[in-house]
């Protein structure tokens, strides 16, 4: 039977309606995904090794007969790991996991079995074993002779061999191969092998090129890579393009509110942050509409530069509004221009869900007569009833917070305003080249003078109660804390510590501690009213969820104690860290981690030890974690990555990144002829939003 690329799953000689509904179960549902689901590592047969031979770091396949299968609890927890030892003629290893990849995974395997075990040898306290290791039966017929087998993320009940077994079977019925999409001089430029061969060597790789196919270098891996770069890039170049096409405010003028709002403040700006609105100032007088980011580290300044842009835009003539993710934090926001702008005579308002119907009607008529310089709010912003007289400069905290359709609704409220996005989530290099390479990005990189350094202490489980009691020491100074939990979905057969459970636990063993419970099935007004209560001191300890992550000032509060750290990002670590330390009190942040955490886990969080720079900490969570961790709703395109890794690949990344700028500012509109594909892909994968900006 003749395949096309949209033909479902189930009508592919060897699955049928039982395999189809496990295969779309996973995410593949026609035979396009079964060949774009591409193997995650490749055994080759010829490096084969014996147990003895072992050394941490090597990437193995050997032979071995299971000699035991068993499992025990985490420690104190009810979270098990399974155990699995094997042996050959020169000794044992045991092969350990910390989940269990389905049910009934290790019923397969019965003391006496012959297995296959593919994986990488770990060293855990001294000793050389390997963590979730691919294990397999061993096939009567199993072909012992040279090759190199492809490896597919596990299927419940489907092996590697009958996953590469299908897909070849459909690479050999598919009727018609799209045409190529990439342009020809791409092609040549980068001596690039035609898609359907990279496809078909990608599931049948060459025998002799092992080591190429298990770092991801080989000319197949090299293709796909590029390719899926290549398209969010090309989306990426013609938003940019479209953004600078457009025609925008020049706010050009001596800037002597500026002036005047940097001799009242207590403090020096730091060179970064004057560096920053240095470039700002530059868009804001272009003409072109400003898109930029600015990144900074929790505690770097991003407001106060935020404010000297809506002083440029406010002596220009123009309103500025402020978005923020939550009406706490607009309600801090809102405070903050109280104390730095309104003795310059700026009239700021604030415009949240809760503003009353008759303030809000005030509000309102206050931007249409043009009254108010200065908006803050939050989603409430985005109405259609809100309108301004003339509003030049919209300010987003927290992008990650917003859609791309909420931000175009803001944008609908001037004529080309500029666009200024804070986040204090540092971004490495790699991602800031693709979640927001359509923006300007400035950086600061530099904290505020005096800020005193948060001291971060990893703990194990066994040591919490010491933990406890130095919040509690902490506590009777009169300063504040929080503890924090992970959020455990009611799925998870997982025994973590739960916020509600040690909520009511800590009240009980300390009466004289006004603790406070925050988490994220609360109404929003709820926890709004608790964060409110832990900002006045009418709370002492705050047991929360990651709710707290993006949260108010609070510069009394000087402990944090993050309970099973390993369950958190790095990233999510920083952020949650600097939840502390905004005041003159010495701060301190301690990670607690769970019990039998593996080595590696083990030294990721301790990174934390060493650095309090949130650069650093995102280059390195990246490193170990990939960019799941840096992703929100707006970053579709990254969620699209089969192949592509934006840190092992980040050199081609570049190479894609060029290609796709190349294009664009040759063709803006990709009206050549050769682009015709590159056009008609652009409108497949990101719908006519990726064209609206080149027409």
């Amino acid at each position: 039977m003749a395949l096309r690329l949209d033909t479902d799953i189930q009508y592919l000689k060897g699955v049928g309606p039982k395999l189809g509904s496990l295969f779309s179960r996973n995410g593949i549902k026609t035979i396009q995904d079964l060949i774009q689901n591409y193997p995650r590592a490749y055994e080759d047969r010829r490096a084969a090794r014996n147990i003895a031979s072992l050394r941490p770091d090597d990437v193995v396949s050997l032979k071995a007969t299971v000699v035991s299968v068993a499992s025990f609890n985490m420690g104190k927890s009810s979270r098990k790991i399974y155990d699995v030892i094997v042996r050959d003629s020169s000794g044992q290893i045991r092969c350990k996991y910390f989940r269990v990849p389905y049910r009934g995974y290790f019923d397969r395997f019965k003391p006496g079995a012959e297995v296959r075990i593919v994986g990488k040898v770990t060293n855990y306290r001294n000793k050389i074993e390997f963590h979730h290791p691919d294990i397999k039966d061993i096939e009567p017929d199993e072909d012992f002779s040279d090759a190199l087998i492809p490896i597919y993320v596990e299927i419940e009940g489907l092996s590697s061999a009958k996953m590469n077994q299908l897909v070849m079977t459909a690479l050999a019925q598919i009727s018609e191969w799209p045409l190529e999409k990439l342009s020809d001089p791409i092609v040549k430029e980068l001596g690039l092998i035609p898609y359907r061969d990279a496809i078909t060597k990608i599931h049948h790789p060459e025998p002799d090129l092992g080591n190429l196919y298990n770092e991801f270098k080989s000319e197949a891996h090299r293709r796909l890579i590029f390719e899926e770069f290549f398209w969010l890039e090309i989306y990426l170049a013609s938003k940019r393009s479209g953004l600078k096409s457009e025609k925008g405010f020049s706010f050009s003028n001596p800037e002597l509110l500026i002036q005047k709002m940097k001799l009242q403040l207590p403090f020096a700006l730091t060179g970064a942050q004057l560096k920053s609105f240095q470039e700002i100032k530059i868009d804001l007088e272009s003409g072109k509409p400003m898109n930029r980011l600015v990144q900074g580290d929790v505690g770097s300044g991003k407001t106060i530069v935020s404010f000297m842009a809506a002083l440029k835009a406010i002596e220009s003539g123009f309103q500025v509004c402020l978005m923020a993710p939550t009406e706490i934090l607009a309600e801090q926001h809102f405070r903050n221009t109280q104390n730095i702008l309104l003795p310059l005579g700026i009239k700021c308002d604030l415009l949240t869900g809760k503003t009353k119907a008759k303030e809000r009607k005030e509000i309102l008529e206050r931007l249409i007569s043009g009254e108010t310089h200065f908006l803050m709010g939050t989603h409430a912003l985005i109405e259609d009833w809100v309108q301004f007289k003339s509003l030049g400069l919209v300010i987003i905290d927290e992008q990650h917070r917003f859609g791309v359709a909420q931000r175009g609704l803001l944008k609908n409220k001037g004529v080309s305003p500029h666009f200024l996005i804070m986040t204090a989530t540092p971004i490495p290099r790699t991602l800031a080249m693709t979640v927001y390479g359509d923006l300007d990005v400035s950086i600061i990189d530099e904290m505020p003078v005096g800020r005193t350094p948060i001291q971060t202490r990893v703990i194990t489980e066994s040591k919490r109660r010491q933990a406890i009691d130095f919040m509690v020491e902490h506590l009777t100074k009169g300063r504040q804390a929080y503890v924090v939990y992970p959020l455990v979905e009611e799925s998870e057969k997982i025994d973590l510590k739960n916020a509600t459970d040690e909520f009511e636990k800590l009240k009980s063993e300390f009466p004289k501690v006004r603790f406070g419970l925050l988490h994220g099935k609360m109404k929003s007004q709820e926890k709004d009213d608790i964060m409110m209560q832990f900002r006045n001191h009418d709370i002492d300890a705050l047991i929360s969820t990651t709710v707290i992550e993006v949260g108010v000032d609070v510069p009394n509060a000087t402990v944090m104690i993050i309970e099973h750290a390993e369950r958190f990002g790095l990233s999510q670590l920083h952020q949650l860290r600097g939840r502390v330390g905004r005041g003159m009190h010495k701060s301190f942040c301690v990670m607690i981690m769970g019990y039998a955490v593996s080595q590696e886990t083990r030294e990721r969080v301790e990174f934390m030890e060493k650095t309090n720079d949130g650069f650093k900490v995102a280059e390195f969570d990246l490193q170990i974690r990939g960019p799941g961790e840096f992703m929100g709703a707006r970053q579709s395109g990254l969620t699209g990555f089969k192949m592509a890794n934006l840190v092992r690949d980040f050199d081609l990344l570049k190479v894609a990144r060029d290609q796709a700028f190349r294009i664009l500012a040759a063709d803006p509109k990709l009206l050549k002829k050769e682009h015709a594909l590159l056009r008609e892909e652009l409108l497949k994968s990101y719908g006519p939003a990726a064209l609206a900006g080149i027409g």
